[in-house]
C-alpha cells in the first residue's frame, strides 16, 4: 500500500525491477544486497556504482553486503534482521535472491560438486553414468536460472542417453536490459574476461556514460553499457556470430555508424 515499508532482498535484474515498481506504488523500499554492488552477474563494479547512484536519487533505498538472518512479524512481516544487529522495518517483504542449487544429494552421492554439480560439455558428472542438467549444474563455471539453456541440456543429455550420437553443449550468449524507465543499461555475453582478453573502457562522467568491451583473438566476448545503450543489440549480434573485429577495433567503442564508415572507407 501506498506509504508501507517494502524489503527487496536481491539486488538482480528481477529484485530491482520488483522494487521500481513498488516504489512507483507509493512504498517506502530497501533494496538487499548481499555482495557489494548490484547486479553483480551481469554488471562489473563501475556500471553497478553508476546504477546504485541513479537508483538512490529515484528513492530507492541500497542495503549493500546485507546477510538476511530473519524475517520477523506475527501474523504480518515487521521486520527484516541482518546479521550484525541491523534491523529494517517493513510491512512487505519481496523474495528476489535468484537460484541456489541444492547440491546435498549430489555430494553425498560421491559427485564432485562446487558452487553446484559440475558437468562437462556432455553433461556428465565426476561420475560417468550420471547425468545432470538444469538448475543444479555448474558448466564451465557458469549456473542456470533461466528455460532455454536447461531445454539445450536436456536435448544434449538426451541424445547421449538415447545413443542418438555425440552432441556436446555450448553456452549461448545472453543479453540484459533491465526495465526501470530512465535507467539506460545493457550487458551481453561474457563480462569477466580473463587470461588473454583485454578491456577497451570508455566514460564520460560528465554525461553519465560508461562503456566497457571485452575482446579476446579478434572477437568481442562482452559489453557493458551504461547511459548509452543504442548499440547494445549491435554488439550482441557481434559476440552471437563471433565476427573478426580487428578492422574497427580502434573504433568499437564508438557504436556502429562510427565502425561502418570506417569499414566503408577501407573498403
Amino acid at each position: 500500500r501506498a506509504g508501507g515499508k517494502a524489503v527487496v532482498i536481491g539486488g538482480g535484474l528481477l529484485g530491482l525491477e520488483a522494487a521500481n515498481g513498488l516504489l512507483r506504488q507509493g512504498m517506502e523500499v530497501a533494496v538487499v544486497h548481499v555482495t557489494g554492488s548490484l547486479m553483480n552477474q551481469q554488471l562489473d563494479p563501475p556500471a553497478a556504482e553508476l546504477l546504485r547512484a541513479s537508483l538512490e536519487r529515484r528513492g530507492l533505498r541500497i542495503l549493500l553486503n546485507r546477510q538476511t538472518v530473519a524475517i520477523e512479524g506475527e501474523e504480518r512481516v515487521r521486520s527484516v534482521h541482518f546479521e550484525g544487529g541491523e534491523i529494517v522495518d517493513a510491512d512487505l517483504v519481496v523474495m528476489a535472491a535468484g537460484v541456489r542449487p541444492n547440491v546435498e544429494l549430489a555430494k553425498a552421492a560421491g559427485l564432485h560438486c562446487e558452487r553446484a554439480i559440475v558437468v562437462d560439455d556432455t553433461l556428465q558428472t565426476y561420475d560417468p553414468r550420471v547425468y545432470a542438467v538444469g538448475e543444479c549444474v555448474q558448466h564451465r563455471r557458469a549456473t542456470f536460472g533461466l528455460v532455454a539453456p536447461i531445454w539445450d541440456q536436456a536435448r544434449v543429455a538426451a541424445a547421449h542417453l538415447a545413443g542418438a550420437g555425440h552432441r556436446r553443449y555450448v553456452q549461448q550468449a545472453t543479453a540484459t536490459k533491465l526495465k526501470v524507465t530512465g535507467v539506460d543499461l545493457y550487458s551481453a555475453g561474457d563480462i569477466v574476461g580473463g587470461e588473454g582478453s583485454e578491456d577497451l573502457v570508455l566514460r564520460d562522467r560528465r554525461g553519465g556514460i560508461y562503456k566497457r568491451l571485452v575482446v579476446a583473438g579478434n572477437r568481442l566476448t562482452g559489453a557493458v553499457l551504461y547511459g548509452d545503450v543504442a548499440d547494445g543489440p549491435w554488439y550482441f549480434d557481434l559476440i552471437q556470430k563471433r565476427t573478426d573485429i580487428s578492422s574497427i577495433r580502434d573504433q568499437l567503442l564508438f557504436g556502429r555508424a562510427h565502425s561502418d564508415d570506417v569499414a566503408a572507407q577501407a573498403a
